[in-house]
């Protein structure tokens, strides 16, 4: 469908592209090394700040619960969209593990997750596969979702304030909404 070079999604805004139907992929080239970024996808303290807590044994079929509090992002967080709980919980499991490239997991109700981390030169390429997205309300929500929360992950790496998490989030549904087919 789209160019997926990393020259083309690894900017720091990139968009994701639909790589299939109900598919999304993001990316981003973050400071390394790729050891460094894998804790920031599978250490509750260091997730948190980008993403959801939750403690995660690294084992195939192992689950766990990630906690989601966007209003913690960043600050200020920006003002919530109306419908939008200050917490959510999400129970999964991990569904492949090959530390420290690649992990995969159950993402509740709309399909799985795959990360994968690749070195390029210093820094580390992170991609988002997000599988099984059911229908355009959820591929709006999760498009912005995984954009702002990959451009909070890449600001905290870099020692960085990230932007209002609420405020990039409501502005990326927005351009989503012109870029994923209706």
């Amino acid at each position: 469908m789209n160019d997926l070079t990393p020259t083309k999604l690894a900017t720091p805004d990139a968009f994701g592209v639909l790589t299939e139907p109900a598919t999304l992929t993001i990316q981003r080239l973050l400071p390394g090394p790729v050891e460094r970024i894998w804790d920031y996808l599978t250490q509750s303290e260091l997730r948190r700040q980008w993403l959801a807590a939750g403690e995660m044994a690294l084992a195939v079929g192992a689950p766990f619960e990630l906690v989601w509090r966007n209003d913690e992002l960043s600050d200020p967080p920006g003002p919530r969209p109306e419908g939008f709980p200050e917490e959510h919980r999400m129970q999964s499991r991990i569904t492949e593990l090959d530390p420290p490239r690649k992990l995969s997991i159950a993402w509740g109700s709309t399909g799985g997750v795959t990360f994968t981390l690749e070195p390029i030169g210093s820094k580390a390429l992170l991609t988002v596969i997000h599988r099984r997205l059911p229908d355009r309300s959820t591929m709006l929500n999760v498009s912005a979702g995984w954009h702002m929360h990959l451009d909070i992950l890449a600001a905290r790496a870099a020692g960085e304030a990230p932007a209002p998490f609420w405020d990039g989030w409501s502005r990326l549904k927005q351009e989503y909404e012109g870029r994923i087919p209706g």
